[in-house]
């Protein structure tokens, strides 16, 4: 029989949380994780860090772990019969290929592939969950008993948000006492940081691309949040960035000053944009580009509008959150009102009007109307309209619309004059629905004002 000795609760009363000093040791061979399979999200690398601390407590002596459910992530009604959402990380855990080295080359014993976990299972007690896990065998002693770690405070990892931000720390923080990480190519980072696997697409990425929408945003993060000073150097081999690396200094005030104990992984936000729609995907990139709390309240909206007939059902709740979201976190519109009652006065004089006027009035409303959203989008931050870019690829992949168009998109970005009002529509469709550019009587009457009858 092989060995199944289990991590019993380590005293009869409920388990007290992690104090703020608590700190998992990560080891080098885990901090740079190239997925192989599918992508790694923030939220599964926290809970994953969660496991980890709780497997150390516990001891290499185990082989099968156990906590309960509670104490690594909170958020979800467990009293129901739906445990997909976190069966669906569980199974991600296990089920996602990832090659395990070192940032620094030969730093790390041996090069490892396999699963985030071995294997996981929920079980019921007694009114509780619990969750068991364990690792592959060939990675259990490095794991729990490492010689060469990062030590990693979880207070600092839990308030990190994106999955760029959370790898970039972990590296860092091995570095700290060196100064420097390791030199690199540039594309051995990006799957290392983004959590993405690479695909025949992403390897067509320019450094450009992944400096703005990565490298940025996560080196801006880890200097707002953590201990640690962080600064990019980057390596020319004739005109172009060939490697990188990141200085590495602690912060003049030391230590922060952190708030509260460590929390487990909360998915009450995640549990609640799925049932409004949201992928858990998209929701995870929300929540790195915008923060917890405007996420929040944008799904409040999102809900309000999705209980709205006006104009009609929402395509894609997806994109209407991340347009709610996208122009400023403190300033998200509100939904959009339904119309005024119509003036039987305004559809007359429309009636009376010649099919020119009424086209040339509907020319100049719609005219106006681009030019505001083309605005709108315009306002958005560099990441914001990235990601647009992306998911109007993806949708004209779908649509099976010509590759040149495709590659002028990708190449030249939204503005060029071949794919503006495709992005024009595409935005304005997830923001305010299919009827964006339907003008009511009375705008087409406001314009007739203006232009007369001529």
């Amino acid at each position: 029989m092989p060995d199944r000795t289990l991590l019993v609760p380590r005293s009869p009363a409920p388990a007290e949380p992690p104090t703020i000093e608590d700190e998992v040791r990560k080891p080098v061979n885990t901090l740079a994780i190239v997925p192989k399979s599918a992508r790694i999200t923030s939220l599964g690398r926290k809970a994953y860090n969660v496991l980890l601390y709780e497997a150390q407590e516990a001891g290499l002596e185990h082989s099968v772990f156990r906590a309960p459910l509670e104490r690594i992530v909170k958020g979800v009604d467990f009293d129901s019969n739906d445990h997909e959402l976190i069966k669906k990380h569980l199974r991600a855990m296990v089920s996602t290929t990832v090659e395990w080295q070192s940032p620094t080359s030969g730093e790390g014993s041996a090069w490892n592939v396999s699963g985030l976990l071995a294997h996981a299972r929920l079980t019921k007690e007694r009114g509780q969950v619990w969750v068991e896990w364990s690792y592959a065998v060939n990675l259990k002693q490095e794991l729990l008993e490492p010689t060469v770690f990062a030590k990693l405070k979880l207070e600092i990892l839990s308030q990190l948000r994106s999955h760029a931000g959370i790898a970039l720390y972990e590296i860092c923080t091995r570095y700290r006492d060196v100064g420097r990480t390791a030199r690199q190519a540039w594309r051995w980072w990006k799957p290392v940081l983004s959590g993405q696997p690479e695909t025949e697409r992403s390897a067509k990425l320019e450094y450009r691309i992944f400096k703005r929408d990565t490298l940025k945003p996560a080196i801006a993060e880890v200097c707002a949040i953590t201990d640690l000073e962080v600064e990019l150097v980057e390596y020319k081999d004739g005109r172009f960035i060939s490697d990188i690396q990141f200085e590495v200094r602690r912060k003049r005030q030391g230590a922060l000053v952190l708030r509260e104990p460590p929390q487990p992984v909360d998915l009450s936000l995640l549990d609640r944009a799925r049932g409004l729609g949201v992928e858990e995907d998209a929701f995870d990139r929300l929540v790195e580009d915008f923060g917890a709390p405007a996420v929040a309240q944008g799904l409040e909206q999102l809900a309000a509008r999705s209980a709205s007939a006006y104009p009609q059902p929402l395509r894609s709740p997806q994109r209407y959150l991340r347009s709610l979201l996208a122009g400023e976190e403190s300033r998200m519109p509100a939904p959009m009102p339904a119309p005024a009652p119509v003036d039987e006065a305004a559809r007359a004089r429309l009636r009376e009007s010649s099919p020119k006027r009424q086209a040339r009035w509907m020319d100049e409303w719609l005219r106006r109307r681009r030019d505001a959203i083309a605005a709108d989008i315009a306002a958005l931050s560099t990441a914001a309209q990235a990601q647009l870019v992306e998911d109007l690829l993806d949708e004209m992949a779908e649509r099976q619309v010509h590759p040149s168009i495709r590659k002028r998109l990708q190449n030249s970005g939204w503005q060029h004059p071949l794919v503006v009002r495709e992005m024009i529509r595409f935005y304005a469709a997830g923001a305010y629905g299919e009827g964006w550019d339907r003008p009511t009587p009375e705008q087409l009457l406001a314009v007739a004002a203006e232009l007369g009858d001529e």
